[in-house]
């Protein structure tokens, strides 16, 4: 299963290159729809258990990664089919490296989510990097190729602590025995006999590193560019995928560390980092007009909402795990929503962009609706996820950090919604300030394949909001059992 999972999508990336960029333009989109649809298929068939395992020690779906396997397929399937509608408005740029890359990203996340050898996990991360760089680049303006070098460059510093971490947690195995592998299973076995002091060292490195890549302040200075320059789909399979990944991992390395007799030392530096990115990203979204950056810094806010969550435990893992999809649903609803105002208005900057409503009523409803869900309102996903971490600081006792994550919540609330009202209240302006080098300033038509995406996520974040499915509970209860929370 996890071969045919990592090898379809790198063989659809495959096909998209094997022909020139001035033929088969029309229909290199729709290997996107293609390959999210089988994927899907293969990611429903692994969660059931139909399809036995069969990736020996080094691939395996453990329960974390059943969560983030869930949660990126069906993001990607529904970014897949607004990929095709947006590759028909840049029929002027060629498509060929876009499409490959953004198909065989998705064969380097499950290599990440399959991948128990540590080794090979951060392989596969580093090739996020990798094959997301030209993506941001798409547009070919000085502003995405800043963003893409900066993203490449904090990325890959972050990404080499974390391999100086890995290689500081495989010494910290010097006295269980030269043979033993570099697994996760293992790991958790030898946890007892592991060196303390390499195994300290080593969390604080590949905290720093996967922490980087999750986009944990201080280590996000990459996102803001990097998100504010790429297109819309492409923002949204960063903050809610890669993000996730690079959770996935933080989420292995923390509960090694814990078998090992440290889950007090993880939880000071989680509970630390989590709120200073909660704060980071609330005082940055105070006097933000440009809302594809706010976007930026509401993922560093969620990536220390989990961090947070996983600091605190047993009583918050649920909540954690939940918080995963919530998250990268809307994330998804959000950046989609966003591309497409994008392209009407010319403008990323409140001080141009107006009446988001009246202009585009589908979009700018979905943007406003995206806003209140990923601040915690309810009958939203993120409520529930937000509301069931907080539960759990206070049932640990944790009250101080309970009042704290719910102060900075509302600090969030506010700055965010300051922007997001600057923007779709109002008269539409009659004409757009970037309307020769974007899209057009008049009235703006909304596509189905732009639309409907976005349209189904919001109402998959609302399903988790008032309701979630048993053998999504069941999944969800076993991840967090896994991680050490009570039956």
């Amino acid at each position: 299963m996890a071969l045919f999972m990592i090898l379809l999508p790198l063989l659809m990336a495959a096909v998209a290159l094997a022909f020139p960029v001035g033929r088969g333009r029309p229909w290199r989109p729709w290997l996107f729809p293609f390959t999210g649809c089988a994927h899907m298929a293969l990611a429903l068939l692994a969660l059931a258990g139909i399809w036995p395992e069969s990736g020996g020690v080094w691939f395996a779906l453990d329960a974390p990664g059943r969560i983030v396997l869930l949660q990126v397929s069906v993001l990607y399937l529904c970014c897949s089919f607004y990929a095709v509608g947006y590759l028909r408005t840049r029929q002027e740029s060629p498509n060929r490296i876009f499409c490959a890359c953004l198909l065989a990203f998705l064969g380097v996340m499950d290599l990440v989510i399959w991948s128990q050898h540590l080794g090979v996990m951060w392989v596969a991360i580093e090739a996020t990097t990798l094959l997301t760089a030209p993506l941001i680049y798409f547009k070919r303006t000085r502003e995405s190729i800043e963003a893409t070098w900066k993203y490449l460059m904090v990325g890959s510093v972050g990404i080499a602590v974390a391999l100086l971490g890995t290689f500081f947690l495989a010494y910290s195995m010097v006295h269980v025995g030269p043979d033993a592998p570099l697994t996760t299973t293992a790991l958790l076995e030898r946890a007892p006999q592991l060196s303390w002091p390499w195994v300290q060292a080593a969390f604080v490195l590949l905290l720093v590193g996967y922490g980087t890549k999750m986009g944990l302040a201080p280590m996000h200075t990459w996102k803001p560019d990097a998100y504010g320059e790429a297109s819309g789909v492409v923002g949204a399979m960063l903050a809610g995928c890669v993000t996730s990944c690079a959770f996935l991992a933080l989420v292995r390395i923390t509960h090694i560390v814990n078998a090992a007799g440290g889950e007090a030392f993880t939880s000071r530096l989680l509970l630390c980092l989590g709120l200073f990115s909660m704060a980071v990203a609330g005082v940055f979204m105070a006097a933000q007009r440009d809302f594809k950056r706010m976007l930026a810094y509401s993922s560093v806010e969620h990536m220390g909402i989990l961090a947070v969550g996983l600091g605190l435990g047993r009583a918050a893992l649920f909540g954690t795990m939940l918080h995963i999809l919530t998250n990268g649903l809307t994330k998804g609803v959000l950046f989609l929503s966003a591309g497409n105002i994008h392209r009407a208005y010319g403008s990323k900057n409140t001080d141009q962009v107006r009446g988001v409503l009246r202009r585009l009523p589908v979009s700018g409803g979905l943007f406003f609706v995206g806003f209140l869900a990923i601040t915690g309102s309810p009958p939203f996903g993120p409520f529930v996820s937000e509301f069931s971490i907080l539960m759990g600081a206070f049932a640990a006792g944790r009250f101080v950090i309970g009042g704290a994550f719910l102060v900075l919540l509302m600090v969030v609330f506010a700055g965010m919604g300051r922007t997001v009202l600057r923007a779709v209240q109002g008269r539409a302006p009659a004409q757009g300030p970037g309307a020769g080098s974007v899209g057009p300033a008049g009235p703006a038509r909304e596509g189905l394949l732009l639309v409907a995406p976005p349209l189904v996520l919001m109402l998959l974040v609302l399903l988790l909001g008032i309701y979630i499915p048993e053998p999504l509970r069941v999944l969800l209860q076993d991840a967090a059992r896994f991680l050490g929370a009570q039956p």
